[in-house]
């Protein structure tokens, strides 16, 4: 790989290949490769295993089955920087639980597989028309803040239910995932440890990897606790692309499902959008934010051209591994922490293509490493309750944000529970049907009459930020 600096284009850009919406970059010749991020990514794929006990529960799978959907799945995330899309793309996460949910009420076998192959060829399709035509904003506008807030409220309390509901992942390592959870939480949202991070540069490593310390904090505790062996083999990972492409695919054995399955997948098709399109804004800040710090280079998102790659994976999964997972638009928490390294400088990254491109290289091949595999395989399910813990934390307070008014609140609160209890259709049209009774000629526009609901808490929280600044500088 090229280790020198890339010369940029005119607009100071990454050089590319146009295609379309699309730009085509290739490492060592539109980029310069990042080794700091790709054996960060040989660590990290230890989250991206975590939705194996999720597929083998949720759907019968083997263990190497589900290997090989993880292993499909990683090599679709390389497309995001190939194409130029500037993140670390991921999960759907809020919205597995939904689409859990939606699965158990189909029996175990050819049905929910079924389910599962519709729900996502679906997704696929609507994301592509939205990225081809450009209208995502204007969709997700049409949808009420109050359904919205519900929507995200009911994803992070589901991702919550799901582990501590009877015969949880909770119970089978109660003592593990307990204290891994406590870790994480304190690492990535107690303001004490956050002021340690901004004064030792060990520290601040720690916190800008997300759940990772916790995931191997799982790794030492569960041995001794009991609640785990350690083991760890050496080798190559074996994945079963063969018996995936034979029983679990719809051009298969198992056939494609009806055209009902496909009508019947629409609302939970319109609750996962709500999360992708939430992800989408969310990468806008990530980049928005950093942009001031690199002036050499001008980084491109396209909300469009993320939607047509989002689309293609899901569509793409939807025939050659079904995935509860789902393909997303963004890791949030390791995009931070590219963002973050770029920032520092061209010296520590030359593009950030170099960064979400060797990050996920990395996964990947992490993914084919046995003793990576066989030492997270053990603590799977503390990973993966680690990650939807988390989730629902945030999940919940972004829901709540979401709303604009308490009748808003009131009103997501209801979807939220309808969602979990009745499915994505049933809180979808209760949603719907009781803005309009509340706000009538208002229903776009929800409630115009009460301030918005964080006002107070979002000024203190300002002003709390400047007198620390004011602060710092005056002791500097």
């Amino acid at each position: 790989m090229a280790v020198q600096s890339v010369r940029r284009t005119p607009e100071n850009e990454a050089p590319y290949l146009p295609l379309w919406k699309l730009k085509l970059r290739l490492p060592g010749i539109h980029y310069r490769w990042e080794w700091a991020d790709y054996v960060q990514g040989l660590v990290m794929c230890a989250v991206c295993l975590s939705i194996i006990p999720v597929l083998q529960d949720t759907l019968g799978m083997p263990f190497e089955v589900a290997l090989a959907i993880v292993i499909l799945n990683g090599f679709l995330y390389l497309w995001h920087s190939l194409f130029g899309d500037p993140v670390v793309p991921g999960w759907v996460t809020p919205a597995i639980p939904l689409l859990i949910a939606y699965c158990l009420t189909y029996p175990m076998g050819p049905e929910r597989m079924h389910a599962l192959i519709a729900f996502e060829l679906m997704l696929g399709i609507w994301c592509l028309f939205l990225g081809v035509t450009g209208l995502a904003r204007t969709v997700i506008g049409l949808i009420p803040r109050a359904v919205k807030s519900g929507v995200i409220l009911g994803a992070g309390i589901a991702a919550i239910q799901l582990i501590f509901k009877e015969g949880g992942k909770f119970y089978t390592m109660p003592i593990t995932i307990s204290v891994c959870a406590l870790v994480a939480l304190f690492m990535m949202y107690n303001p004490l440890f956050r002021g340690w991070s901004t004064k030792n540069a060990a520290v601040k490593l720690a916190a800008n990897l997300g759940i990772l310390p916790a995931i191997v904090a799982a790794i030492v505790i569960a041995p001794l606790v009991g609640e785990a062996p350690f083991e760890i083999q050496w080798g190559f990972s074996h994945p079963a692309f063969t018996t995936l492409w034979t029983d679990w695919v719809p051009w298969g054995t198992l056939g494609w499902p009806s055209l009902s399955m496909y009508l019947k997948s629409i609302p939970l098709v319109l609750a996962a959008y709500i999360v992708i399109f939430g992800d989408a804004v969310q990468a806008q800040g990530i980049i928005r934010d950093a942009d001031a710090k690199r002036p050499d280079e001008h980084v491109d998102y396209n909300p469009d051209r993320a939607h047509l790659i989002v689309g293609a994976r899901n569509t793409f999964m939807s025939f050659m591994g079904p995935d509860v997972s789902m393909c997303g638009p963004i890791w949030a928490a390791m995009t931070v922490v590219t963002y973050e390294r770029w920032k520092t400088g061209r010296e520590s990254m030359d593009s950030i293509f170099g960064g979400v491109a060797a990050f996920r290289w990395g996964t990947f091949t992490g993914y084919w490493l046995l003793p990576i595999v066989s030492m997270t395989r053990p603590i799977l399910p503390a990973a993966l309750s680690l990650t939807m813990i988390i989730q629902g934390f945030v999940s919940v307070y972004i829901g709540a944000r979401e709303a604009k008014s308490l009748k808003d609140l009131g009103i997501g609160g209801m979807v939220a529970g309808i969602l979990i209890s009745k499915g994505a259709a049933w809180a979808f049209g209760a949603g719907l049907v009781v803005c309009f009774i509340i706000y009538a000629l208002d229903f776009f526009r929800g409630d115009t009459t009460a301030a918005p609901i964080w006002a107070e808490d979002l000024q203190r929280a300002l002003d709390a930020e400047a007198d620390e600044l004011a602060g710092e500088k005056s002791v500097a």
